[in-house]
């Protein structure tokens, strides 16, 4: 039995909180902490009452400022610390672990504010002052990343000798009712798909424009839906720690609609991340839009439809070329239902609750800076489907990309 730590009280999490209260056996304690306390009350109040979980507290936190984190760690002193709040706060909470000698885990690489450009390389740098100080720090433990290098992992272990070609496949096919909303945080949604697009080919990176590509693919109990190639975080990790990928791309489906927006919302300036002078203020548009946009957690009532989100995979295994694909499929419905957010968020919190009690049930500990594929994947899938997020795999089949 241990506290946790939880930074953040989005959409994701509630749901980390909700499924860390679930397993008290494993989380004795709980301290869910954000820049806005009220946030963090109602999640805590919420789950006082449906969970008669009362060992469950709040604070309010700057998590941009270390010394902050540091006087709640040692107070609080939590055994482990889930850091759901936004990515360029990654290192800053990092940091605080290494100073109060807290492990760690993310669901996010860090993304500095000023520049729209997110990679693990800056949190790789601290692997040997995590290790020397004997802390852990598991990398991308939501669904993607997390989920998706959890099922990448299953498939070098289990059903490849080599893997050659690697398609991450991400579909939203729900509807909330909103004429535009992002699923996640606005500021680091908009950021994310709005930059180039990239993909790993032949050893080396190859860019390309904004949505420049597109595939129908073809999503199990939803259908075809075109997808666009863009980047995505753990593409940077997976061809690092299986140097046999000849090609990994990442797919994500896109309705007209939202992408009509998007490209308003661009050429209008309002994706900006540099300050302006508003009425002898700075602001920065991107900041000002997420301030108008529906919030993400309180999308949950109402949203139909599901996720499907999974890994295609192409590779050799005993001299022969075989095929591979794993997913998830979430209801938006099914999750509202249980903690009151929509399927975005519980695909992403489900994971993070699930690696940190393997962490202190000491199946995923080792001390340094690591990525969820460097751990062993039987044990989180075996928990992932009774934890709310069933998979499924076909092995031999067409994979149309």
């Amino acid at each position: 039995m241990s506290k946790v730590l939880i930074i953040g009280a989005g959409g994701v999490g509630r749901v980390v909180a909700y499924k860390c209260a679930m397993q008290p056996q494993i989380f004795s304690e709980i301290c869910i902490a954000s820049r806005t306390e009220s946030k963090c009350k109602e999640i805590a109040n919420d789950i006082k009452k449906e969970l008669k979980y009362q060992t469950i507290s709040t604070s309010q936190i700057n998590a941009d400022l270390v010394n902050e984190v540091v006087d709640l760690m040692d107070n609080f002193k939590p055994v482990i610390v889930i850091n759901v709040a936004l990515p360029y706060q990654d290192l800053p909470i990092m940091e605080a672990c290494l100073k109060s000698g807290v492990h760690y885990l993310d669901t996010a690489n860090y993304e500095p504010k000023d520049e729209a450009k997110f990679e693990y390389s800056w949190q790789w740098k601290l692997h040997d002052r995590f290790k020397e100080k004997g802390l852990t720090a598991i990398l991308g433990c939501g669904f993607d990343p997390g989920v998706t290098g959890v099922f990448t992992a299953r498939a070098a272990k289990h059903i490849f000798d080599e893997i050659h070609y690697l398609d991450i496949v991400d579909c939203n096919a729900g509807d909330h009712g909103k004429a535009f909303a992002t699923n996640f945080n606005p500021e680091i949604n908009i950021r994310e798909i709005t930059q180039k697009g990239k993909y790993f080919e032949n050893g080396q990176w190859v860019e390309t424009e904004p949505h420049e590509i597109s595939e129908v693919i073809n999503y199990p109990d939803i259908g075809p839906k075109k997808s666009y190639l863009i980047y995505h975080e753990e593409l940077e990790s997976l061809v690092k720690n299986y140097p046999s990928i000849k090609r990994a791309r990442f797919w994500m489906t896109f309705g007209d609609e939202y992408l009509t927006h998007l490209r308003v919302i661009q050429n209008i300036g309002m994706a900006g991340i540099k300050p302006i002078t508003f009425k002898g203020q700075k602001i920065i548009p991107l900041e000002f839009l997420k301030a108008v946009l529906p919030d993400p957690g309180d999308l949950g009532s109402g949203y139909t439809g599901q996720t499907s989100i999974g890994c295609r995979i192409k590779g050799i295994k005993d001299g022969r070329f075989k095929t591979y694909y794993i997913w998830n499929n979430c209801h938006h419905e099914k999750a509202f239902n249980e903690t009151k957010t929509q399927g975005v968020s519980y695909t992403t919190g489900v994971p993070a609750s699930l690696g940190a009690e393997l962490f202190l049930k000491g199946i995923w500990k080792n001390p340094g800076v690591w990525n969820v594929e460097n751990f062993n994947p039987d044990p989180f899938l075996d928990l992932l489907g009774e934890r709310g997020l069933p998979w499924n795999e076909e092995i031999d089949i067409d994979l149309e990309l």
